[in-house]
C-alpha cells in the first residue's frame, strides 16, 4: 500500500514561528507521496485546545486561519490530515507549534536604556539584577535595538543572531525577536545583559564617507523579559531606571572600518549574579515609540558556515595573506597565543593587485580592519560580532610566532534563508558561473537585499533586486524576507512621494534629490509580483497594493498625455559595457525608451494584480494605461518596418519582451535585428543592468535560441563566463571590474560581489532546464527545457511550496531523455519536441524519450 504522509504545518513565511506579529497566520503543508497524480481534495485541521475543522478545500498553501485572532503571546498547537480526490486519506500530521509576539503597542512597558553618553565608544556592556520567584513555567525576552546588540541572561548567549534587529527603515518600523530563555532564568537572583553597538543606527553608513548619526546620536537597548509561572501569574522585567552600564573590551566597531577588541578589559561574571556593578554608570532611560516595533517576516542573519583558507600567499612586502577560495560576506574568526597587549591585525579584501598585496582601492572609505589585542593567558579565540566584511583575502598582521592557516577560518554570515532551487549542466563553466550566483546573493543578503556587502555602500538598492527577484526566488525562500523590505518601501514611498533608488532611505550625496527612477522606482510593481507568481502569496499583492498603484499612478503622471516618460533624470541601462568607467549611466539605450518600456510594463502588470484582487475597475483601468503606453512606445521609438530607436541589444529587448512591438511581421523583424547585433558583436555582451536580465529571453522567444547559447558561453569580455576565467567566486559589478591583465579596473565603482548580472540564472532555470512556474506557487508547472549550446545534460530542482520539483535531461546519438517530478497536488505541462501540444501530467515521477531524428522539430 502506497503511503501518504503530510509534513508538519508551516505558518505564514516562518521558520521558527516563535513570537510572529501576525494574529491570523496562513498554514502550508506539504503532502508525501508516491500516489500518482494525488490531488487533495479536503483537509482537517486539529488545534491543541481540542478545537477540529473540516475544509472541502485542495489548497495547501497559505490557507486561512479558520478561527479567532491568537492574542498577544497565545501559543496554539495545529496538525492536518488530508483528504485526496481518489479517496486516499493521510494520517494526522506531527504538530507545529505557533506564538505570537506582541501583538499591540500597549503590550509594551520597555523603555529604552542608554549608556552615558562618556560610555558611547565602542560597544559599552549594559547590566540589570532581578529576582525570579519558584515555579516558572516560561520565560520570553522581547528585544531589540536602537543600533545592534548581543544579549546575555545569567552568562549565557541568548539566541544566534548576528546583527540584530538588523536593518529596516527605523522611523517606520523596528522589528523585534523573541526569544526563549525559559532555561536560562532561574529561581532567586538572575542578570540580563546586553553589549551594544551603533550599526546602522548611529554609525557611519554610505558612499563618499558617509554620515553618522541618521537616525539618531544615542544607541539604546528595548528588552521586556516576561516569566510565567505555574499559577498563570507574570513578572516583568523592562528596560528601566533600573539599568546600569560600563565599557567593554569592544573599543571601537563599525559596519565598514570593522571591529577592534582589547581582551585585557574583558569583565569576567559582567552578566552573570552576583557581580558587584557600583562602580558602574547609571544607564539613561529614553522614550521611544512602542507603536514601531513589530516582529519579523523573515529569518535573522545568523553564522551559516566556517571555510578554511585554501592557500597563504605572501605579499610584495613579506605580509602574510591568506586565501579562502571563495568571495563571501562575514568575518574571521582566530585562535592565537601570545603576549598580552599584543595585537593582531586582519585586513579584507575582494582580490588581490596585480603584484599580490590586497586590493585596498575597491573599498573606498570602507577600512575592512579587525585589530584583537591579546589578554595573555593561553590560547584565545575571538571573532568581532558587530560587523561585517565582503572579502575572499585577509592580510593578518602582527601574528605571535608562525601562523597556522587553520588557526584562521572565515566565518559566513547572511540570511538564513531555507535554500530551495540548483541547477547544474554538463558544462563545468556554467556550473561555476551558477555557483558564483548563488554566492553573490548569500553575500548580499545580510538582512537585506543589497548592491555589494565590502565597500562603502551596502544599500538596498531598488533596481538591483528588481531584477533579481526572479533567480533569488529560485534558490531561496525569500519570500519572508523581501515582504519586510517591501514595507520599507511602502513607508518611504508613502513618506517621500516616490520610491526612492535605495531602501531603507537615508539621504546620501549624490542622491539626496528623490527623482522617479525607471527599472529601480518599478521595483514597487515587479518584486510583489515575481514573489506571488513563485510564492502563491497573493496576500502579499493586497498588501502591496497600495504601493504598486502609486508607483505607477505617480509615473502616469509624469508621462502625461504623450504616454511617453521621456522627461527627468534616469540611471537608464546602467553599466551597458560601452559606458565609460566613471559615468555608468551613459548607455547605448535612450533612458526615455527605458522608463516608458517599465511604464507599459508596471502598468500592465497592476492590472493583472487588480484582476487577482477582484477589482475589476482597477483592472480595466490599468490594463488602458498600459495599451495606451504601448501604442505610444509603438510610435515613438518603432519604425514602420519593426526597428526600434537606439538600435541596441537592450532596446530590442525591452521591446520583445515587454510586448512593445505590436504586429506579428514587426516583431519577427525586431527579433532578427536584435539576433544580428548579438551575432555582429561576436555573441559578446552589449546590455547593462536592463537588458541583461532579458536578452537571453528574448533571444529565446523569436527562435534564436543558438545566439542565446553562444551569448551565454561566449568567455571574451563582457560577457558572463569571462569573469569565470578570471577565477571570479561571485558575480561582478561590472562586466571587467578585473580587466585581462589581472589588474582592477580603474572606476571607482568597482565591485566583485554584486549580484544584478546573475540575472540570467532564471533564464539557465527555464529555458536550459525547463522548469517553470506554470501557475503562482508552482501550482502548475511547465516543463520546456531547450537544449543547445553543446551541452549534453541539465538539471533543476525547486523545493516548490507543494514540494519537490525537478527536470533533468539529458543527450545523446540516440536522443533526448527528460525526467520529470511533479510534487503531490500539483499538475505539469511537458513541452517535447516530438509532440505538437503539451503533454498533461499529474503529480509523480515521469520519463519521456525523444529518438534522434525526433529533435530536429525542436
Amino acid at each position: 500500500m502506497t503511503s501518504l504522509h503530510v509534513d508538519p504545518v508551516t505558518f505564514e513565511h516562518h521558520r521558527d514561528p516563535l513570537g510572529i506579529g501576525e494574529a491570523a497566520p496562513r498554514l502550508s503543508w506539504v503532502v508525501r507521496t508516491e500516489l500518482a497524480g494525488w490531488l487533495q481534495q479536503a483537509y482537517d485541521l486539529e488545534f491543541s485546545d481540542g478545537t477540529a475543522i473540516h475544509v472541502a478545500s485542495g489548497d495547501s498553501v497559505l490557507a486561512p486561519w479558520p478561527r479567532r485572532p491568537l492574542r498577544s503571546r497565545e501559543r496554539l498547537g495545529v496538525r492536518v490530515r488530508v483528504t485526496g480526490q481518489d479517496g486516499s486519506a493521510s494520517g494526522w500530521s506531527p504538530w507545529s507549534e505557533v506564538e505570537a509576539g506582541l501583538l499591540e503597542p500597549s503590550d509594551w512597558q520597555a523603555g529604552a536604556v542608554a549608556p552615558p553618553r562618556e560610555l558611547l565608544s565602542g560597544a559599552p556592556l549594559l547590566r540589570r539584577d532581578f529576582r525570579a520567584r519558584a515555579h516558572i513555567v516560561s520565560a520570553r525576552l522581547y528585544v531589540s535595538a536602537h543600533g545592534v546588540y548581543e544579549v546575555e541572561v545569567n552568562g549565557a548567549r541568548v539566541g544566534d543572531d548576528v546583527l540584530p534587529p538588523g536593518w529596516s527603515s527605523y522611523h517606520h518600523r523596528l522589528r523585534y525577536r523573541t526569544h526563549d530563555v525559559t532555561e536560562l532564568v532561574r529561581e532567586g537572583d538572575n542578570v540580563i545583559g546586553a553589549t551594544l553597538a551603533e550599526g546602522w543606527y548611529t554609525g557611519r553608513y554610505g558612499f563618499h564617507g558617509g554620515v553618522s548619526g541618521i537616525y539618531g546620536d544615542r544607541t539604546a537597548l528595548i528588552a521586556q523579559l516576561e516569566i510565567t509561572y505555574t499559577d498563570g501569574s507574570r513578572d516583568t522585567v523592562g528596560t528601566d531606571d533600573g539599568w546600569r552600564s560600563a565599557p567593554g573590551p569592544v573599543t571601537s566597531a563599525g559596519l565598514y572600518d570593522g571591529e577592534h577588541h582589547d581582551a585585557r578589559r574583558h569583565v569576567p561574571g559582567w552578566s552573570s549574579p552576583g557581580f558587584d556593578d557600583a562602580n558602574w554608570h547609571p544607564a539613561e532611560l529614553l522614550s521611544h515609540d512602542r507603536a514601531l516595533l513589530v516582529a519579523p517576516t523573515g529569518p535573522p542573519v545568523r553564522r551559516i558556515e566556517t571555510i578554511s583558507a585554501v592557500a597563504a600567499l605572501t605579499g610584495p612586502d613579506g605580509e602574510t595573506i591568506l586565501d579562502f577560495g571563495q568571495n563571501l560576506a562575514g568575518r574571521l574568526r582566530i585562535r592565537v597565543q601570545g603576549p598580552a597587549g599584543h595585537t593582531v591585525s586582519l585586513r579584507h579584501a575582494e582580490v588581490l593587485e596585480k603584484n599580490g598585496a590586497l586590493a585596498l582601492r575597491p573599498l573606498r572609505h570602507a577600512a575592512a580592519h579587525d585589530a584583537y589585542t591579546l589578554k595573555g593567558d593561553g590560547v584565545e579565540e575571538w571573532e568581532p560580532r558587530f560587523t561585517v566584511h565582503g572579502f575572499r583575502y585577509a592580510q593578518v598582521d602582527g601574528w605571535p610566532g608562525d601562523l597556522d592557516p587553520g588557526d584562521v577560518v572565515a566565518v559566513v554570515c547572511h540570511t538564513d534563508l531555507r535554500r530551495t532551487g540548483y541547477f547544474e549542466s554538463s558544462d563545468p563553466r556554467l556550473n561555476r558561473l551558477h555557483e558564483n550566483v548563488v554566492w553573490s546573493m548569500r553575500g548580499n543578503f545580510v538582512d537585506l537585499p543589497t548592491d555589494c556587502p565590502q565597500r562603502d555602500e551596502r544599500l538596498g538598492w531598488t533596481g538591483d533586486i528588481q531584477v533579481f527577484t526572479p533567480t533569488a526566488a529560485f534558490l531561496y525562500d525569500c519570500a519572508g524576507s523581501l515582504s519586510s523590505w517591501l514595507a520599507d518601501l511602502a513607508a518611504e514611498q508613502k513618506q517621500l512621494g516616490t520610491v526612492p533608488l535605495y531602501v531603507p532611505w537615508i539621504s546620501l550625496d549624490p542622491f539626496r534629490e528623490i527623482p522617479p527612477t525607471a527599472a529601480w522606482g518599478d521595483a514597487a510593481v515587479v518584486v510583489p509580483w515575481v514573489l506571488h507568481q513563485r510564492s502563491g502569496d497573493l496576500g502579499l499583492l493586497r498588501t502591496q497594493y497600495a504601493s504598486m498603484t502609486a508607483w505607477v499612478d505617480q509615473i502616469a503622471g509624469l508621462a502625461g498625455e504623450t504616454r511617453l516618460w521621456d522627461t527627468g533624470p534616469q540611471l537608464g541601462d546602467w553599466l551597458d559595457p560601452t559606458a565609460p568607467p566613471e559615468r555608468p549611466f551613459e548607455a547605448q539605450t535612450d533612458p526615455g525608451l527605458v522608463a516608458t518600456a517599465y511604464l507599459a510594463y508596471s502598468a500592465r502588470l497592476v492590472a493583472e494584480t487588480a484582476t487577482l484582487l477582484d477589482l475589476a475597475e482597477d483592472a480595466a483601468r490599468y490594463h488602458d494605461l498600459a495599451d495606451q503606453v504601448v501604442t505610444a512606445f509603438d510610435a515613438a521609438y518603432t519604425t514602420a518596418e519593426g526597428k526600434v530607436a537606439g538600435d541596441s541589444q537592450t532596446a530590442y529587448a525591452l521591446a520583445l519582451r515587454f510586448g512593445l512591438v505590436v504586429g506579428e511581421q514587426r516583431r519577427a523583424y525586431a527579433g532578427r535585428r536584435l539576433a544580428e547585433l548579438v551575432q555582429a558583436n561576436g555573441h559578446r555582451i552589449g546590455t547593462g543592468f536592463v537588458g541583461t536580465p532579458l536578452i537571453c529571453d528574448a533571444l529565446t522567444d523569436v527562435g534564436a535560441v543558438d545566439d542565446a547559447y553562444r551569448l551565454l558561453l561566449q568567455t571574451e569580455c563582457p560577457s558572463w563566463l569571462y569573469a569565470v576565467t578570471m577565477g571570479a567566486t561571485t558575480i561582478w559589478e561590472r562586466w571587467d571590474s578585473m580587466l585581462p591583465d589581472g589588474s582592477v579596473n580603474p572606476g571607482e565603482m568597482t565591485s566583485f560581489n554584486h549580484y544584478a548580472l546573475g540575472g540570467v540564472a532564471d533564464w539557465m532555470h527555464r529555458t536550459i532546464a525547463g522548469l517553470a512556474p506554470a501557475e503562482p506557487g508552482y501550482r502548475r508547472l511547465t516543463v520546456r527545457p531547450i537544449p543547445g549550446g553543446g551541452l549534453t545534460r541539465a538539471l533543476a530542482r525547486h523545493e516548490t511550496p507543494y514540494g519537490r520539483a525537478e527536470v533533468s535531461w539529458s543527450s545523446d546519438d540516440d536522443g533526448f531523455t527528460v525526467e520529470v517530478t511533479v510534487p503531490p497536488n500539483t499538475r505539469a505541462d511537458i513541452h517535447l519536441p516530438a509532440e505538437p501540444e503539451p503533454i498533461e501530467v499529474g503529480s509523480g515521477r515521469h520519463v519521456f524519450h525523444v529518438a534522434g531524428a525526433g529533435l530536429d522539430r525542436w
